[in-house]
């Protein structure tokens, strides 16, 4: 991602306002981005890491595993980045083709479909609750194991339960608790990923210095 000299002074502003954290470097640079994008110094206590999220989350980025979204603002947010690096299929569940269900939202529906076709793939829910329910309900039914699930929808109802479900499975993510989110915070997160893991591998996937 490139940088202008005015986004090197709004990070400094963040780090000094931030100051001390329990943060690794690698998490921190995620915290960052998302404050940066939202100019929201709550995003510090809100988000959560589980174990080896990032680790994951980079792997499977370098291996072009594919990335599925629930929204098309997430899809624009984060495909020119993706496709500057590893270029990495990027798939919205809104785009999917699917036959109707009343029970089920478009978006619930539509990453239902994609999880069930790529059940390994990098799900990246930025605004809808139903879908991150939709997809919970798959993982603890194991019918699908993503190599990491970034879940930031906003809401008032259910979305923290959604929420506190993904939290206590055994899959890599990386959320934002309570009510607060949106799909800027997860084309942020996932942004702040791709540079991590293109510093940590995009030498190796593409043999140039």
């Amino acid at each position: 991602m490139e940088w202008h000299v005015t986004d090197a002074q709004s990070l400094a502003i963040i780090d000094r306002e931030i100051g001390n954290h329990s943060f690794s470097a690698a998490e921190y640079e995620i915290v960052r981005r998302v404050i940066y994008a939202t100019a929201d110094f709550e995003y510090r206590h809100l988000i959560c890491f589980s174990e080896r999220a990032l680790q994951s989350g980079a792997a499977a980025l370098a291996a072009r595993s594919t990335i599925v979204v629930d929204v098309p603002m997430v899809q624009v947010g984060i495909s020119p980045h993706i496709q500057d690096t590893f270029a990495n299929p990027v798939y919205c569940s809104m785009e999917t083709l699917t036959r109707p269900q009343k029970e089920k939202t478009r978006a619930a529906w539509g990453i239902e479909t994609l999880a069930r076709r790529y059940p390994e793939g990098i799900f990246v829910v930025g605004e809808s609750q139903t879908a991150l329910t939709a997809l919970v309900e798959l993982i603890e039914a194991d019918e699908i194991r993503p190599a990491l699930v970034i879940g930031t929808p906003s809401g008032f109802v259910e979305v923290d339960v959604a929420k506190s479900r993904l939290k206590d499975s055994l899959i890599p993510h990386i959320q934002i608790e309570g009510r607060k989110g949106s799909a800027v915070v997860a084309a942020a997160i996932v942004n702040g990923l791709v540079d991590l893991a293109w510093q940590a591998y995009g030498q190796d996937s593409n043999g140039v210095t």
